[in-house]
C-alpha cells in the first residue's frame, strides 16, 4: 500500500513538472513574440516622429532649382586656358650610337715562334732538386700531347669555346713547371682564344704547340 502511495506521488510530480515546463515555454513564445512584433513597429516608423504626418508634395506645386555655384572670373579663365592649351609634344629619344667593335686580328703575331728555350729553374726555387725538376717536366710533356689532337677537333668544329678550354688547363700546368718554349706560347694561345675567332690565327698558333711540344720532348731526352 505504502509503496503505491509512493508511487502515485511520483508520477504526480512528474506530472506538475511537465505541465509547468509547458506553461513557462509558452509564456516564453508569446513574451518573444511580442518583443518581436514591437521591434518590427519601431523598424518601421524609424525616423518619423509620431506628431508629425508625412504627405507627398503636391502636384502642382513647383520644386525650386537651386542656383548654380558662382564661378570666379578667375576659375573661368584657367578653364579657358586649359581647353585651348594644346599638348606638349613628347621628347623625341634620339638612337643611341652603336659602339664600333674591334675587328678581329686577321695577322698572325710577330711573336709567335719567337719563344725562349723552356726553363724549369721554377721548380728549383721552390725547394726541388734537379732530378725532381726533371720528372715533373717529363710528366708534362704527355699531358700536352693529349690535349693536341682535342685542340684540332674543336678546331674543326670551329669551336673556339672548347679551344680556350682545353688550352688553359696546359697552360697553368706549365707555367707552374717553367717559363719559355711551350710556356709562353699556351700563355699566348690561350690569351687569344678569349677573344679571337680567326681560324687562321688558331691553325698557327696550333702549329706553333705541336712544334714547342717536340722541342721540349727533345730538350728534356738528353
Amino acid at each position: 500500500m505504502i509503496v503505491y502511495i509512493a508511487v502515485s506521488v511520483f508520477l504526480l510530480m512528474i506530472a506538475y513538472f511537465i505541465y509547468s515546463g509547458y506553461k513557462n515555454e509558452k509564456r516564453y513564445q508569446e513574451d518573444r513574440k511580442e518583443r518581436a512584433d514591437k521591434r518590427q513597429e519601431k523598424i518601421k516608423n524609424r525616423g518619423v516622429p509620431s506628431s508629425r504626418k508625412v504627405t507627398a508634395p503636391s502636384s502642382k506645386e513647383e520644386k525650386e532649382e537651386e542656383p548654380l555655384p558662382a564661378v570666379s572670373p578667375k576659375t573661368e579663365t584657367v578653364q579657358k586656358r586649359e581647353e585651348k592649351a594644346e599638348p606638349s609634344p613628347k621628347p623625341s629619344i634620339e638612337p643611341t650610337p652603336e659602339i664600333p667593335r674591334e675587328a678581329p686580328q686577321k695577322e698572325i703575331p710577330v711573336s709567335l715562334g719567337k719563344y725562349p728555350d723552356f726553363n724549369h729553374a721554377r721548380l728549383l726555387k721552390m725547394g726541388l732538386s734537379e732530378e725532381d725538376a726533371q720528372e715533373f717536366v717529363a710528366e708534362l710533356i704527355p699531358q700536352i700531347e693529349s690535349q693536341i689532337p682535342l685542340i684540332e677537333e674543336a678546331m674543326e668544329r670551329s669551336d673556339f669555346h672548347t679551344m680556350e678550354r682545353l688550352t688553359h688547363s696546359i697552360k697553368g700546368s706549365s707555367t707552374t713547371v717553367g717559363s719559355g718554349g711551350v710556356s709562353d706560347l699556351l700563355v699566348d694561345f690561350n690569351t687569344y682564344l678569349k677573344s679571337g675567332t680567326e681560324p687562321a690565327i688558331a691553325e698557327a698558333y696550333l702549329k706553333q704547340l705541336k712544334h714547342y711540344c717536340q722541342a721540349l720532348k727533345e730538350q728534356y731526352s738528353r
